[in-house]
């Protein structure tokens, strides 16, 4: 009996060390951006970094506005699309679908999450660029195509694969009694999808947009080989943007002899960590009030 207490001692302290780790994990990467930001944050009010628009680090000018609208920007249209085509995905395959339908396509899913970035990238470049030409030509707008509306489609086609895969774990979870007591009190089948299992799974289905839309945040690669990279505040999805990880990215290591560049870039990936972290928030906030709705 001493010798399993003994290994069960071991064993909860090693996990609690994992679970130390884990949390410990993203306080010690904001404290390291913090610290690294604090030369351009002593020098510049934090209202002027946020608000600014004008952004020529030769002449010491760093206003993120640009960089931060169009990274929400380029996330909500990849969102806006690919949230519609998860969700009803996944309510096909596991509810209307025969079975060897969904065995196919969980390995085509996975096959999609595994292509890296760069991939979708120049697929971007081949495929959707030339169709967002023309599809700006129906309105008659000029617009080269590497633009906000490249950078969100091919960012919703990287999401979807992540996304749909927990929106599918979410419904085959929820249990068939469920949608057999209300299909026995006379509800059609939809009705039964729409009150009962998309009530049932709304938290599953809230924490798999959140997941998504902060990876979103944070794809670098295939969004700044079709978003243009343009410092603007764009006014419309065909016109070109500049992303906050396509700014890390792309001026990392370069031009580091210029003054506060280095704190200046530190400072835009801060950004994109609290924005990260306030919509993790935000995402929670909405999972616990439709938990207690429900």
């Amino acid at each position: 009996m001493k010798r399993r207490r003994q290994i069960d001692q071991i064993t909860s302290g090693w996990m609690l060390l994992c679970l130390f780790v884990v949390l410990l994990i993203p306080l010690v990467i904001g404290l390291g951006l913090v610290l690294k930001s604090l030369p351009i944050l002593q020098l510049y009010p934090l209202s002027e970094l946020l608000n600014g628009s004008d952004w020529k680090p030769m002449a010491g000018h760093f206003g993120f506005k640009p960089f931060i609208v169009s990274s929400l920007y380029v996330t909500l249209i990849s969102f806006l699309i690919a949230a519609p085509v998860c969700l009803l995905s996944a309510i096909y395959l596991t509810q209307y679908a025969r079975r060897w339908l969904l065995n196919l396509m969980q390995p085509v899913i996975d096959i999609l999450a595994g292509i890296p970035s760069v991939v979708y990238g120049v697929w971007g470049i081949l495929v959707v660029v030339p169709l967002v030409v023309r599809l700006a030509s129906v309105w008659d707008l000029k617009t080269s195509g590497y633009c906000i509306l490249s950078g969100g489609i091919v960012l919703a086609v990287m999401s979807i694969p992540f996304i749909l895969n927990i929106l599918i774990e979410v419904f085959q979870t929820i249990p068939t009694e469920l949608k057999e007591a209300s299909l026995s009190v006379g509800a059609t089948y939809w009705e039964t999808i729409k009150f009962v299992l998309l009530r049932e799974g709304f938290s599953g289905i809230m924490a798999a947009f959140g997941l998504g839309i902060s990876k979103a945040l944070g794809e670098t690669i295939a969004v700044l080989m079709v978003v243009g990279n343009v410092v603007q505040i764009p006014g419309s999805p065909f016109q070109a943007a500049y992303p906050l990880p396509a700014l890390i990215a792309n001026n990392y290591g370069e031009m580091m002899s210029i003054p506060m560049y280095d704190s200046a870039l530190m400072f835009s990936a801060l950004i994109l960590f609290v924005i990260i972290i306030l919509f993790n928030i935000l995402a929670r906030l909405a999972i616990n009030h439709g938990e207690y709705r429900c």
